[in-house]
């Protein structure tokens, strides 16, 4: 029987407990799905990296249906999304051309994402005894990307929460390269009246930037004593993660139409590992690079048919 050949890539943390979550993760999806065979890559800060990982799916899927499907395991898409993977994969074609390579959709703001931020909100209040929700404020807390649609992607989770529960007030904060910063909601909301506020950082995995946030919470306690804070953890193993997964590769199988996305990876330079400056190390927040050019972006954004994606050349 031929067995799918799966390539799951993360994002790569500085702290090896952030890159030991996604080796977990993946041992229990492998658990759930022992017809599959499911490698695991990242796109750095790690000892498999994209080539690598694209090679060891293409070795498997040599010897059975010659199809690869990549999954990134990242919530928004930035210039990882749309570039550093992209482009490895095109040169992943040209090593094996006789390998097909699809690419699924990112995470994504979705309902299942939702599910998630409410579970994480439900349990944050419970933490604080139930307060009037009218005077509880709830932050959004993301990386933060220099692409706007990503940045868009977190804001529209935040209306998204907004709309579904009694909050009077759900905002959302970037923890670097964007703003506004959590310290400044933080602020806004007190002015505003909110005498609790509850912070949920929008992350998958562990890594430098969740204990940045830890400490940034016990000295908002200490400058706010007036107010009540409760944060909430990354997603970590959500079952809705796995199924967002499940659903993705289910689609692939059954020969789901592929929403074609055209990149322009003609004159691309993947980022320098080495130079770029990842002080968050974290997962799930792909951020884009000012120097990288893509000429199309995603038509599809949240599209949940697998990604075909072509080069393009210029003539």
């Amino acid at each position: 029987m031929t067995t799918p050949t799966l390539l799951l890539v993360g994002h790569g943390s500085r702290e090896p407990g952030g890159n030991a979550e996604i080796e977990q993760f993946a041992r229990r999806w492998r658990q759930d799905r022992p017809e599959w065979h499911i490698e695991v890559c990242f796109i750095e800060f790690a000892d498999v990296l994209l080539d690598e990982g694209l090679d060891r799916a293409a070795a498997h899927a040599q010897q059975h249906d010659g199809k690869v499907l990549v999954l990134p395991l990242i919530l928004n898409a930035a210039g990882h999304v749309k570039g550093d993977i992209p482009y490895a994969l095109e040169q992943a074609r040209q090593r094996f051309p006789q390998v097909q390579f699809d690419y699924a959709p990112h995470l994504g703001a979705c309902e299942p994402v939702l599910t998630v931020l409410r579970r994480k909100l439900r349990h944050a209040m419970h933490r604080l005894d139930m307060p009037d929700p009218h005077g509880t404020g709830v932050i959004l807390l993301g990386r933060g990307s220099s692409d706007r649609k990503a940045n868009g992607e977190v804001a529209k989770m935040a209306r998204w929460l907004w709309e579904e529960t009694d909050h009077e007030l759900v905002d959302v904060a970037f923890t670097g390269i964007t703003y506004p910063r959590l310290e400044r909601v933080v602020q806004r909301h007190m002015l505003l009246g909110m005498t609790q506020i509850v912070i949920l950082p929008y992350y998958l995995f562990t890594g430098t930037l969740m204990h940045r946030i830890d400490r940034q919470v016990e000295h908002l306690r200490k400058q706010y004593p007036q107010l009540r804070f409760a944060h909430s953890q990354y997603f970590g193993f959500e079952p809705e993660v796995f199924a967002l997964l499940d659903e993705r590769v289910d689609k692939w199988l059954r020969g789901a139409p592929h929403a074609t996305v055209r990149y322009d990876v003609t004159g691309y330079v993947p980022h320098s590992h080495d130079h770029h400056d990842h002080a968050h190390g974290e997962h799930g927040h792909d951020h884009s690079h000012d120097g990288h050019h893509h000429a199309h972006d995603h038509a599809d954004d949240g599209n949940d048919a697998v990604r075909h994606c072509t080069h393009v050349s210029h003539h």
